[in-house]
């Protein structure tokens, strides 16, 4: 929910979210609800709390939320460190051909197209949706781990340092 969408439902503009939002969770709080409410893709959302994830996992048997494969999850990746980027650039850095994979991101609406490069042909470019923040339960981009702390710990690699797309 975002203040937008709050104006939208209630077709009126004086309700303050982040003012029913302290009420709520205050109130969830006070009565021990198994639920709470987090800040997500620049809005709120109902979230199930954290102690209650085991029972939740045997009662639906899945571990995984979204289902990617390994593929789509390398080169979601790429897509949210890099974007605005493109699917050659995305092969170059898996070394394989990401086509089939960025249609089924496309179709989970995980990323989007965000327009065309400028460079030769104008490839599409892809980027990350609000979609993908709610699913990995990021408020914005700025909170992905920074690439340094990811290196770090992986003991090195290659970084995927952001590009530049306007050709001159």
């Amino acid at each position: 929910m975002t203040q937008s969408k709050l104006n939208q439902s209630l077709e009126r503009d004086d309700v303050i979210l982040s003012e029913v939002i302290a009420e709520l969770r205050d109130r969830f709080e006070r009565q021990q609800r198994p639920v709470e409410i987090v800040q997500v893709a620049g809005g709120f959302q109902l979230v199930t709390r954290a102690e209650y994830q085991p029972f939740l996992q045997r009662l639906f048997r899945r571990l995984g939320k979204l289902g990617l494969t390994r593929a789509a999850l390398e080169t979601l990746a790429i897509v949210a460190y890099r974007q605005p980027t493109t699917r050659t650039e995305v092969d170059q850095i898996r070394g394989v051909n990401s086509e089939s994979v960025l249609k089924t991101l496309l179709e989970k609406g995980l990323i989007t197209i965000k327009g065309r490069d400028e460079g030769v042909g104008r490839p599409l470019l892809y980027g990350t949706t609000p979609s993908f923040l709610q699913a990995f339960g990021l408020n914005n981009l700025s909170d992905l781990p920074k690439l340094k702390e990811i290196e770090e710990i992986m003991g090195g690699g290659e970084a995927l340092a952001p590009v530049n797309h306007a050709v001159e």
